[in-house]
């Protein structure tokens, strides 16, 4: 347990639900992206699945500074110093107790979204047919950048659990952590939350436009997909 755990003998709410969604459905837009990458079949889901991602940034951006406590880029991105030696107290078995996100795990949340940013651009002027050659072989390096900086920030949050004596997975689903009573976050924002699921569902329902698609693919067509690419799958094993 770290030291604002020891110091208070209260369960906070440090992570609010619009928060802990975002999350949630990025990190599934961005690995079902990648498992349809490559398939003409699956070409649409790549795209909603890319849309979802860009938007779901877009909102993280904007709550990034309307809301709460933790949730503010300005309480978790700091500058270089902060950084090194939050590092450098890792290293000693000491580390710098964080509510929110540590300042280097800060700096991964960034790259996240900034990666991701880049991956939808791209994907958007090829979906045009606007990109320059090789935009493609760019927009496939990105993803690998992205798939990478998530091993990375995995890998630090088991370092960080581990480091700090608390599980940082569980607080990012329950959203609760150990501390004292003035450093939590008073309401989950459930409204907020309810706004970010229907603008989802809207993508996926076709009630928000998506450029390039004229209509969005139904559960029949996901499932005729799935079903054709085992249905190629087994004649090309015979």
């Amino acid at each position: 347990m770290n030291n604002d755990a020891a110091a208070g003998s209260t369960r906070i709410l440090v992570w609010d639900l619009p928060v802990r969604l975002f999350h949630a459905m990025l990190a599934i837009a961005f690995a079902g992206a990648w498992l349809t990458a490559d398939s003409e079949r699956w070409r649409d889901i790549h795209v909603l699945l890319g849309y979802t991602a860009g938007m779901l940034v877009a909102l993280r951006l904007v709550w990034g500074i309307a809301g709460t406590r933790y949730a503010r880029f300005a309480t978790f991105v700091h500058g270089p110093r902060r950084v090194f030696d939050y590092l450098r107290s890792l290293a000693s078995g000491r580390p710098e107790p964080s509510i929110g996100h540590n300042p280097a795990g800060g700096w991964a949340i960034v790259g996240l979204l900034a990666l991701t940013l880049a991956i939808v651009a791209t994907g958007l002027l090829i979906q045009a047919d606007l990109a320059p050659r090789g935009m493609d072989d760019v927009h496939e390096g990105l993803a690998v950048a992205m798939l990478v900086l998530v091993g990375v920030h995995v890998a630090g949050v088991v370092v960080g659990s581990l480091a700090h004596r608390e599980n940082l997975v569980r607080a990012m689903v329950t959203g609760h952590k150990v501390g004292r009573p003035d450093q939590g976050v008073r309401h989950p924002r459930r409204a907020v939350a309810a706004v970010l699921v229907a603008l989802v569902a809207g993508v996926w329902s076709g009630v928000v436009p998506t450029p390039g698609l004229q209509s969005p693919p139904s559960l029949t067509s996901i499932t005729a997909a799935g079903a054709s690419s085992r249905h190629t799958e087994r004649v090309d094993d015979d």
